[in-house]
């Protein structure tokens, strides 16, 4: 039975389930059209209980499934998103809710809706990361726990293997997950982590450097300046050593030059801490605003932090505007 708004039950009201692929979503979604439809239709009337004598279960029909995935618009994503959110029994002229959500792997990242609590998963997906950023989009009210049932394929190796481990594996599946591929001592991987590594190196290697006010304190360790070079470039293949000494050693000059700037001008300044900090996130919109020594210290706080979004003003090749084509970001 559907409940009032706001019920313990609207939770699990909603069935967002997960496919690795099109083909398997799109078979599943004439299953849910017309058999799982069907089957609900009479549910509570087909279905007794013998004892007790009584009847505990109703008939449900099933509003048409929502999709999100790669095939539909960025729009019809947005408004599937919109009706997630309603909750079942509301009668202020929302959105409808869903009953059946059909979703790949669209909905790893940048689904938080609290009110989700049910989830299949059709088949292992290929990756355990994936695995737990998928199955992490229910639950997310503690006080509503997440159902996730997962449906495996005994003829996948994959699956099988799964289901054998599946205790083990759920007891210490952050320790499958998959690393990031980057290639080593590229440029743009130094950009976006030597001075984050530089910073711990040091507060590492030298104890007087670790608290987080002692920013300013790398101008008196000339000894940790060389350990830190010294501790990275080791490890650095020969053709590129030079250049990465180079690099740590003008990083090391800015950060010395930046806490004296902080420290002359007063207040509080430490890695971390707001205001004044030395690092900041990738993203953060104080970048812009900084001397150029200041910002190349960037460190990510988290995995998820990527770059910046761009505009994109589509043109024909005379550089004529593109019919429907629009900004976009």
């Amino acid at each position: 039975m559907r409940s009032t708004q706001g019920g313990n039950a609207d939770a699990y009201q909603t069935a967002l389930c997960y496919f690795n692929a099109l083909r398997e979503l799109g078979g599943a979604r004439r299953i849910v059209e017309d058999e799982v439809a069907a089957r609900t239709a009479s549910y509570g009337s087909e279905r007794r209980r013998l004892e007790p004598p009584d009847r505990p279960f109703g008939d449900r029909t099933l509003a048409e499934p929502i999709e999100l995935t790669s095939r539909v618009s960025t729009d019809q994503v947005a408004a599937a998103k919109r009706r997630l959110e309603a909750m079942f029994g509301q009668e202020d002229g929302g959105p409808e809710p869903v009953d059946v959500a059909l979703a790949t792997n669209m909905i790893s990242v940048g689904l938080d809706i609290d009110r989700l609590g049910l989830m299949l998963v059709q088949g292992q997906p290929k990756t355990a990361a994936e695995y737990i950023q998928a199955t992490s989009r229910v639950g997310r009210n503690p006080a509503r726990p997440g159902l996730v049932v997962v449906v495996l394929n005994v003829h996948r190796p994959r699956d099988r293997m799964h289901f054998e481990q599946f205790g083990h594996f759920h007891d210490t599946f952050y320790r499958a997950v998959e690393a990031t591929s980057v290639t080593p001592w590229s440029p743009r991987a130094l950009d976006r982590a030597l001075a984050a590594v530089v910073v711990a190196i040091a507060r590492h290697l030298d104890p007087a450097l670790t608290p987080s006010a002692a920013v300013g304190a790398l101008e008196r360790s000339p000894a940790t300046r060389a350990a830190v070079i010294a501790h990275l470039v080791e490890r650095a293949p020969a053709d590129a050593r030079s250049r990465l000494a180079e690099r740590i050693g003008g990083l090391l000059d800015d950060w010395v030059a930046v806490a004296a700037d902080q420290a002359g001008a007063g207040g509080r300044f430490s890695y971390e801490d707001r205001p004044q900090r030395l690092l900041h996130p990738p993203l953060d919109p104080a970048l812009p605003n900084l001397d150029p020594a200041h910002a190349r210290f960037q460190a990510g706080w988290s995995m998820r932090d990527v770059e910046p979004g761009v505009l994109l003003t589509p043109r024909g090749p005379e550089g004529e505007r593109v019919s429907g084509a629009g900004d976009l970001s």
